[in-house]
């Protein structure tokens, strides 16, 4: 957006015009909390707007650093670095819920200064106007993602006058709380359907227990196999593999999938066929155990290392046998079976699936419950899509809203609004004058009066009230 795009009154400003940038405090054995010891915000603290402070670790500080470091109502906290772009800066703005608290050097602090209202400050961050220019500027050579204090101090925000600022933060607050309310609801509904998929198969173990019981392994016609560990390739002649996004979801597609290197020869018993079951005998303690059933070509693909398969006898159905390992109390089994060093994922073996108690009744009942459980699985799965659209139309609707507030076209502009351009200068001007460090100090520690639902600069008047309009973005939100 250029200045010639603006608005009227909006003027286009580097961060570093109306905000102070500042880096933080790196953890140090110096700085095991002994003596003086203060509240210490890491990057695990900050979302992309909002706070959590259920784990608030400390630090060690000396003679003057809280004057230096102590956070202030209205500061912004940027994240300085991820490994996914879509999590690059996100950041949360500081309320005062803590005293005398601090943040590490991986957080930079953007202290707005009296041309930019704090709530604007921290919506327009997490906007798409700031994330596309983030994008941009943090991608590295080696992959990952980084900011810096000079980056940040480089990026471009819209600046429209201060009572128009604070007129979008209310109509923003209107429209958002709306929309947090409807996502609410919708995925509380995707966790009924999660929940109510979890009793049918709950259900259908304990419909079974007036039959007898079997180690899965007097179930089976063949030894349990491992797959196959290879990397990846793009070669035309290597093979398709599946990954264990496919065991999870069900879902067995060229998108949950890759081309690997392996020998044909090796990976001959590899080749998957319809009806085997997959176990994943590695991953979170969420997932490990989670089974599958095989429902791709017959030799379209192999499996990993990290899966196990499984190939049963006539005495039980494969539908029938992954009913009952993805039931709750057999997803208990698992993961009470699963064994892992801290720190890496937990695994379960062979013996544990070999062990694994399933029902056995007749294999007309079983019929019968599969068909059962199939046909109330399909109307769960459609609930479960039509959340997943809930999602994505919820996201897109939010951010349709932030483009429109920060390209002037949310509230109506007020020819009577004072323009910021002459109090940015005079803000320029005064920085570049040299100050003494006591006057520096002074200017750091100076406290804030804090309003728990909005921030607050010191010049801040109350702002105007607006009646807004009923426009084509309030009637789409109103669900």
């Amino acid at each position: 957006m250029s200045n010639t795009e603006l608005p009227s009154g909006w003027i286009l400003v580097r961060l570093e015009e109306v905000a102070e940038i500042t880096g933080g405090i790196q953890k140090q054995q110096k700085r095991r909390p002994v003596d003086n010891a203060y509240p210490f915000l890491r990057v695990a603290n900050v979302g992309r707007g909002a706070l959590d402070l259920e784990d608030v670790h400390k630090i060690e500080l000396f003679d003057g650093e809280i004057e230096r470091f102590r956070l202030q109502v209205g500061d912004l906290l940027v994240v300085e670095g991820n490994g996914s772009p879509s999590q690059i800066g996100r950041a949360a703005s500081w309320r005062g819920a803590i005293d005398d608290a601090v943040h590490q050097n991986h957080l930079i602090r953007v202290r707005p200064g009296p041309a930019i209202d704090p709530n604007f400050l921290e919506s327009v961050w997490n906007s798409p106007f700031v994330w596309d220019q983030l994008r941009e500027v943090a991608q590295t050579t080696s992959g990952l993602y980084t900011l810096s204090t000079a980056k940040i101090k480089r990026v471009r925000v819209p600046l429209p006058p201060l009572h128009e600022q604070r007129r979008i933060v209310e109509a923003l607050d209107g429209y958002l709380s709306r929309m947090d309310a409807a996502v609410g609801l919708v995925a509380s509904s995707s966790r009924r359907s999660k929940a109510l998929q979890r009793s049918l198969l709950q259900q259908a173990l304990k419909s079974c227990t007036e039959y007898p019981m079997a180690t899965l392994g007097s179930l089976i016609r063949e030894p349990l196999r491992n797959g196959h560990s290879a990397r990846a390739s793009d070669s035309a002649d290597g093979i398709r593999t599946i990954n264990l996004t496919a065991v999870t979801t069900g879902e067995f597609s060229e998108q949950n999938s890759k081309v690997t290197v392996a020998d044909a020869y090796r990976v001959r018993d590899l080749w998957l066929r319809p009806g085997d079951i997959l176990i994943q005998r590695s991953n979170t303690p969420d997932l490990v155990g989670t089974a599958a059933l095989y429902a791709g070509s017959e030799d379209w693909a192999i499996y990993p290392d990290l899966l196990i398969r499984v190939r049963v006898n006539d005495r039980i159905l494969p539908e029938f046998a992954v009913a009952m390992l993805r039931s709750p109390q057999l997803r208990r089994y698992f993961r009470s079976a699963a064994k892992g060093l801290a720190g890496s994922m937990p695994k379960i073996d062979q013996a544990a699936i070999l062990g694994a108690l399933l029902p056995v009744p007749p294999l007309d009942v079983q019929r019968e419950i599969v068909k059962r459980i199939s046909a109330l699985s399909g109307q769960v799965e459609l609930l479960a899509a039509e959340v997943e659209r809930g999602l994505r139309r919820a996201q897109h609707l939010r951010l349709s809203v932030l483009r429109s507030a920060f390209a002037g076209d949310l509230v109506p502009q007020d020819s009577s609004d004072e323009s910021l351009r002459d109090l940015v200068d005079s803000i320029q001007r005064e920085r570049a004058k040299p100050r003494s460090r006591a006057v520096a100090r002074s200017q750091h520690s100076r406290p804030e009066e804090a309003n728990p639902r909005k921030l607050q600069t010191p010049a801040e008047s109350e702002a105007d009230s607006v009646s807004l309009p009923q426009s084509a973005v309030q009637q789409e939100f109103e669900l």
